[in-house]
Order: C-alpha cells, then sequence, then structure tokens
C-alpha cells in the first residue's frame, strides 16, 4: 500500500462554546448573591464598566455647601462685612484686638499681678503637659468618638457591632482560668477543637493521647474538667453523658436517674413499663423523671451561633392583579445595574498610541457590553420562566398546595420554546414570594401520581400533603396505619402504594403508626394524671 499526501476539503458544521456564551450559562444559573459578587469582580478588573446610579445628567454632582463657601467668603469680604459675618471676625470676638494689643509689663509685675512666679504658670515639661492635656480633652467634634455621620469613606456601621461570641473562644477563656500548667492548657485546647458546633466530643479520644504524646490518664483528667465548664453538658462523648452531666450540676443524678439515662433507647420507644421496673419506681416517679430528662438541653453547644445565617431574598414577586390573575415581576433590588461608559472610552481611544494598549480597552469594551447583554437576558429569561410557572400552577396560588399540579421541566421548555438544561439552570438557587410563603422555583416541580379513577394525575406535593392532614386529624385510639392511609387515599382518587406512602411519611419525619400509638397515649396518660392531680388538691379539706 503506497502512502501518498493529498489535499481534501471538508464542510462540518460544530456547536463552538466560545468564552463568552460559557459565562451566559453560568450567570443563568448563579443566585443573586453569586451574581452581586460577580459583576463586583468584573467591576474591579474592566475600567470600562461602571454603576448605573441616579445622578444629574451629565454625570455632574450637585454643588454643596462646603464647596459654596470659599466664594461666599469672597463676596462678604470684598462687602466689607456689612452682614457682620466678614472676614476679621470682630462680630464674634470684641475684645481680642484690644486684648492683644495690651502691654503686661515687665517679668516682676506679671508676677505681681499673677501672684505667683511664672515658673508654676508655665511648666518647664510641655511634652508631659501636652500629653496630660490631650487625654483629659474632650473630643471636638462627635465623629472623633466614633458616633454619628461621617464623610469618610471608611466609615462602617458594623465596626460597631460587637463581635459573636463562639463556642470554642468561651471554653478557651475558660480553659486559661481552670489550668496553670502548659501540657494541661495543651490537651485542653486540642480537646476543644475537637468540639463540634452541639458541643460534642468524638466518641474516641484514643487518637488525641497518641498526637499528643500525654497517657491516656492524662487527657481524662483534662476531660473531667473541660464538662465542668459552662454551657452545661458540653463536652461530652454521646447524647447519655451529656444529660448525666446536666443532672449532676442539678444534683438529681440518684440511682434510678442514672438507669433511666443509660436506657435512653427505651425512653424513645416509650417502653415505659420496661423502665418503670429498671428504675424502680412509680408511675408518678417514672413520669416526673421524664419531664425532668425533656427540660435538658441535648445540645448545649448551639445557643452559641457558629456561622451566620444568609437572609433569603427572592428574584420574582408574585402578586394578586386586578383582573383575579396574578401579576409577576422581578426583585429589582437583585439585579445588578451596570453600563459601559463609552465617553470614556472615546476619549481613550484618541490618547492612546500603542497597539498593546488599543487592544487591552477593545477587549475591555466588548466584555462590558457583553455582560449588560447577557445580564439582561439572565433577567429576561427569569421573567419568562417564572411567569410560564405561575400560568401552569395557577390552582396552588388560589387554593393552596392541595391543588399543585404535576410538572416537569419539559413542559415549562415546550412552552416558552426554550431548552430543558436552559429551564434547568433558571429555577436552579432562584426564589419566588407569593401570598402563600416564598418558595425555591424548583418547588413547583413535582412528579405525578397517577389517578385512582383515570382523571387527572395528582402532584408528589399535594399528595405528600393530603397524608400530613390525614395523620394530623388522627384519634389517639384510632391510629392510621400505611395500609389504612393507602385505602383513604384512593378513596380519594389517588392510586399509590403502601411503599410510597411509607416514603413520603419518612421523609416528612413522621413515626410509624407504633409509634404514634405510643406517643399518644402517653401524652393522654400525662394530661388524665395531672387532672387527677389537680382533682385531688381541690378536693382535700381546707
Amino acid at each position: 500500500m503506497a502512502l501518498t499526501q493529498r489535499l481534501e476539503f471538508r464542510q462540518s458544521q460544530s456547536l463552538v462554546m466560545t468564552p463568552q456564551l460559557m459565562q451566559a450559562i453560568k450567570l443563568l444559573q448563579l443566585s443573586n448573591l453569586d451574581l452581586t459578587t460577580f459583576v463586583e469582580e468584573e467591576l474591579e478588573r474592566n475600567p470600562l464598566l461602571e454603576r448605573a446610579s441616579d445622578e444629574a445628567p451629565g454625570g455632574e454632582a450637585p454643588a454643596e455647601a462646603g464647596q459654596f463657601s470659599d466664594h461666599d467668603g469672597e463676596d462678604s469680604g470684598s462687602q466689607g462685612g456689612d452682614d457682620g459675618f466678614g472676614g476679621s471676625g470682630d462680630a464674634f470676638e470684641p475684645g481680642q484686638e484690644e486684648w492683644m494689643s495690651k502691654d503686661l509689663g515687665t517679668r516682676a509685675e506679671i508676677e505681681q499681678t499673677l501672684d505667683t512666679g511664672l515658673d508654676n504658670v508655665f511648666s518647664e515639661e510641655p511634652a508631659e503637659g501636652a500629653a496630660r492635656n490631650a487625654q483629659d480633652a474632650a473630643p471636638s467634634v462627635y465623629t472623633e468618638w466614633g458616633g454619628g455621620a461621617s464623610g469618610d469613606e471608611d466609615y462602617n456601621l458594623e465596626a460597631f457591632v460587637a463581635a459573636e461570641m463562639t463556642l470554642s473562644d468561651h471554653l478557651a477563656e475558660q480553659l486559661s482560668v481552670a489550668f496553670s500548667a502548659p501540657a494541661q492548657r495543651m490537651i485542653g485546647q486540642y480537646l476543644i477543637d475537637l468540639v463540634d458546633e452541639a458541643g460534642y466530643l468524638p466518641p474516641d479520644l484514643g487518637q488525641a493521647a497518641e498526637r499528643l504524646g500525654a497517657s491516656q490518664k492524662d487527657v481524662e483528667d483534662v476531660l473531667a474538667v473541660l464538662q465542668k465548664f459552662d454551657p452545661p453538658g458540653v463536652c461530652a462523648r454521646n447524647l447519655s453523658e451529656c444529660l448525666a452531666i446536666q443532672l449532676r450540676e442539678l444534683d438529681r443524678y440518684d440511682p434510678a436517674m442514672q438507669a433511666l439515662v443509660e436506657h435512653l433507647d427505651l425512653l424513645a420507644k416509650r417502653d415505659i413499663a420496661s423502665l418503670r421496673k429498671l428504675c424502680g419506681v412509680d408511675d408518678e416517679d417514672i413520669a416526673d423523671m421524664i419531664g425532668e430528662i425533656r427540660r435538658l438541653n441535648p445540645k448545649p453547644g448551639m445557643k452559641f451561633g457558629s456561622a451566620r445565617l444568609q437572609t433569603m431574598v427572592p428574584d420574582v414577586y408574585v402578586r394578586p392583579g386586578p383582573d383575579g390573575g396574578w401579576h409577576v415581576e422581578l426583585n429589582s433590588d437583585t439585579l445588578p445595574r451596570v453600563l459601559v461608559n463609552q465617553t470614556y472610552y472615546s476619549e481613550l481611544s484618541k490618547k492612546i498610541g500603542k497597539d498593546g494598549d488599543k487592544s487591552y480597552f477593545t477587549d475591555a469594551l466588548q466584555n462590558a457590553t457583553w455582560l449588560v447583554r447577557a445580564l439582561d437576558q439572565r433577567a429576561r429569561t427569569i421573567l419568562k420562566v417564572a411567569t410560564e410557572i405561575v400560568r401552569q400552577q395557577d390552582g396552588f396560588f388560589t387554593h393552596g398546595v392541595a391543588h399543585l399540579r404535576p410538572l416537569n421541566l419539559k413542559a415549562v421548555a415546550d412552552a416558552i420554546q426554550m431548552h430543558e438544561s436552559t429551564v434547568s439552570r433558571v429555577t436552579a438557587n432562584k426564589y419566588m414570594a407569593t401570598n402563600r410563603g416564598t418558595f425555591e422555583l424548583k418547588y413547583f416541580f413535582t412528579a405525578s401520581i397517577a389517578s385512582a379513577d383515570g382523571g387527572e394525575a395528582h402532584s408528589a406535593e399535594a399528595v405528600r400533603h393530603h397524608i400530613k392532614q390525614l395523620i394530623d386529624s388522627e384519634e389517639p385510639s384510632a391510629i392510621l396505619s400505611d395500609d389504612t392511609i393507602v385505602e383513604r387515599l384512593r378513596a380519594s382518587g389517588i392510586d399509590i402504594a403502601r411503599r410510597t406512602v411509607a416514603k413520603y411519611r419518612e421523609a416528612m419525619r413522621i413515626p410509624s403508626s407504633v409509634q404514634r400509638r405510643r406517643d399518644k397515649q402517653s401524652a393522654l396518660g400525662n394530661v388524665l394524671s395531672n387532672a387527677l392531680s389537680d382533682r385531688s388538691r381541690n378536693t382535700e379539706p381546707a
């Protein structure tokens, strides 16, 4: 087979992802906070981008009073101070010039007038006196105290907010007082660093002794002191130890309470009979002990804030319209406003002579123009998708969750003539404020569950809401099992399997029928015992 060289022409089509297109796709799925951060970075990087502000035409800010004071001073000086505000200041201090021109006499005359020596009046240590006067003097203006309005750009109100105390800092302060030996402080600080936000330590501390090169006894001794720190129950290795520490603090850790704390699994199952037998107490005592356990804090470290919660800001508002429909609008506060400074580019293009500089500013102009268009296209796409969601889920906004329809990305994409991936990116990390609360856009996309009578399918979220309503309305004497819930749902026209009901129930963190029966019977028993005790107190003779 001979090897030859030849030239061929081929025509083909391919989709090329330019950097601008990739950035536009990225902008679609950014939340409003991430978008603000991205735009801030672009404003710092691109000199042709600027924020859109409500300035006067021409970009000139209105002149302030301080800018006119110089001209006023010149005019008043030329008028000779007819209005009493001349430049000499005589209107304010009429005797100043007379006092300055007065002859005070010789040193002896001055000392005789003051009845003391000048050495006592004028200190020989001017630096020390000036420092003392500066320390005792009050600030001349209010802003020197750090309060009030300030014209400084670095002025920040957050600088006056007290720093939030974390659990680690709170424990470290107590550690410096509890131990004086450096080795114990090192072990204690290492254990504090292992404490999670709930206030718990890992169950196994054997590796801590190995890493620190200390004995297990030393670690246990330090741990015993740490468990006495505030808040009570901190530095425990499990829930039982956490509750035991708090009970010791309250002087309530007797043998009966110890047996209860060591068998919390039976308490979780509501097996009161077994607990009563293990603790060796009667029904009234076991009820009081369970009440004391409930009043304890299972997560003592949660009272210290570890992370600041971010407020959820909606991207879209949905309001009832005057015609009975729904009015959809974007939240303008979440939309960054940027403009391309064409005037600045025109001035620079006349003065720049180097080819490299011209190329840089040309690219900056293209990037700035693309960003403005991409932000506008993003806003239009979000509004279009949100409007279609409101149209598809009109029953939800009018009647509630029970009327939520099954909806998928393809239905919305076909209605607005876009691709499913575009709709998926738009609905990610976007929120809608409605008359029924604030929801993520993905909340309105739910799976469909077939109807028992062959009618319209039901939304999975609506079925979950129906299941929760059935369980909330059940009587303590007639707890609904999963099979009973299936029968009632089918009677309502919802064709659903028992395992699906169990899955939805567990997703909503609703216990099983057996556990719910124990909980409600226990609650009912507590109510009856309290009623009987109150009745017995009222019937006692005075």
